[in-house]
């Protein structure tokens, strides 16, 4: 208000413009508060939370002198124990005094393989499908097509498997496929051959890929993770569901709760191991949350200022995690004894009241979700961290680094699919190009007993 305009208010009117600013003031004075309470909040790291390692500022390597290296003795590469070939090469006359020498006479041996790639080059047949007119009706009458050759597409199924496991697990572009291809096996090929041999493969992919979901969903412990994905340049979301045997993967608009009861169709399995999203709750009869991402919360708290709880409970998380590595060695009696202990020790550190917001927060949350801590301890079947899911979707994100998405929602599906049959493969002994071999064929991947 102008100073003019403040000579013709009456006293009332003076006393109440006296109140509004004194209530203006005090929620100015709560905001800056506020403010001042965020600038001490420590900043998200990979050390502190979820955040992944690509987001944290690396330091410096120090100027130090570097240190020789002492040798140590050369180790010679195995030999191979099924060669394709094996030469046997005798001397055939002494070196010293020119005498013949006989093959009776050289019973020593050194051996060492020789290891080379033949020159490759792509098999072609041509088929000529014979037909004529029956002698006996008059009508025309056709050759059966091989089954393994059958008319379309050129390209066998070796070929395929070859382009799909280059684009997909070594993020390889059409372009450079082409080329791979023209100077490898001499093949001449173009960028759309390319996408059309996955469009035609996405109906065996996604027959593997249903499969995989069904022995994923009759599991009794399902691991779940999801990380972004950009397809036709809008934010989805690739989620991973894991068992023992089978791991599935599957690109979703959503990373809400609708993604993993679409996935479930009703399953409920007996254990669910994730991180603390809210999104990953509720589907099953008890919870594991992984500690690994406790302790990164713990951190995030102590460098908040939290020296009540934060301290120990990052301790008794450590602690928690060294007895699950050692869980194979332990009997069921050891690990119940050390579950009674974990026990009364949590008990001691929710007595503890933090002064801290993000100490008390983290406080309130483990003393709501404690049942959720120690379910590796009472079944041998339950990691007590999410690193398998991790790790599964690690692939990925490189490929969306690399790759910057998918141009279309069916060649996200092919995607998630080829990363399903890949993975669940690997479990399985299966190296990817097999796996994708089985997938394209048809056939199963096997079970181990």
């Amino acid at each position: 208000m102008a100073p003019d305009s403040l000579d013709s208010l009456d006293k009332d009117d003076l006393i109440a413009l006296v109140k509004a600013q004194a209530e203006l003031i005090g929620a100015m004075q709560a905001r800056i508060a506020e403010l001042e309470a965020r600038l001490k909040i420590p900043p998200k790291t990979p050390n502190n939370s979820s955040l992944p390692p690509s987001k944290g500022q690396k330091a410096n390597r120090p100027d130090n002198p570097k240190k020789r290296r002492n040798g140590r003795p050369g180790v010679t590469r195995a030999l191979c124990p099924n060669p394709d070939h094996v030469r046997d090469v005798y001397a055939t006359h002494c070196g010293n005094c020119g005498k013949s020498a006989s093959p009776e006479n050289q019973p020593r041996v050194q051996s060492w393989d020789h290891v080379e790639l033949p020159p490759m080059k792509a098999t072609v047949t041509r088929i000529n499908r014979h037909g004529g007119d029956c002698t006996c009706c008059g009508k025309p009458i056709w050759a059966e097509a091989p089954a393994e050759m059958p008319p379309g597409s050129p390209f066998g199924p070796g070929i395929v498997a070859f382009v799909v496991y280059m684009h997909t697990k070594h993020m390889v572009s059409y372009n450079r496929i082409v080329e791979m291809l023209k100077g490898l096996i001499g093949l001449d090929i173009s960028e759309g051959a390319i996408a059309n041999m996955l469009s035609r493969a996405a109906e065996p992919f996604a027959q593997a890929a249903g499969k995989i979901a069904e022995e994923v969903r009759a599991a009794p412990v399902i691991h779940s993770d999801e990380t972004s994905a950009r397809v036709e340049g809008k934010t989805q979301w690739q989620w991973v569901f894991g068992c023992a045997t089978a791991v599935l993967h599957r690109i979703t608009p959503t990373r809400g709760k609708a993604a993993v009861t679409d996935f479930l169709k009703g399953a409920r399995p007996k254990v669910w191991v994730s991180d603390r999203l809210a999104a990953q709750g509720g589907h099953a009869e008890h919870h594991q949350f992984c500690l690994a991402h406790l302790i990164r919360d713990a951190q995030f708290a102590i460098d908040a200022g939290d020296t009540v709880f934060a301290p120990g409970f990052k301790v008794w998380l450590k602690r928690a995690c060294a007895v699950g590595r050692r869980r194979d060695d332990l009997a069921d009696s050891t690990l119940e004894r050390y579950a009674r202990d974990l026990d009364r020790r949590l008990d001691r550190l929710i007595e503890a009241r933090p002064t801290t917001a993000a100490g008390s927060k983290l406080r309130a949350a483990m003393e709501l979700d404690r049942d959720k801590l120690l379910v590796f301890l009472t079944r041998r079947d339950v990691p007590p961290t999410n690193n398998v899911s991790e790790r599964s979707l690690r692939p990925s994100v490189i490929f969306r680094k690399v790759t910057n998405g998918f141009r279309s929602a069916w060649g996200a599906k092919v995607y998630a699919d080829i990363c399903s049959i890949v993975a669940t493969g690997r479990l399985n002994g299966r190296t990817a190009l097999d796996a994708i071999r089985d997938a394209l064929a048809g056939t199963t991947i096997p079970t181990p007993a």
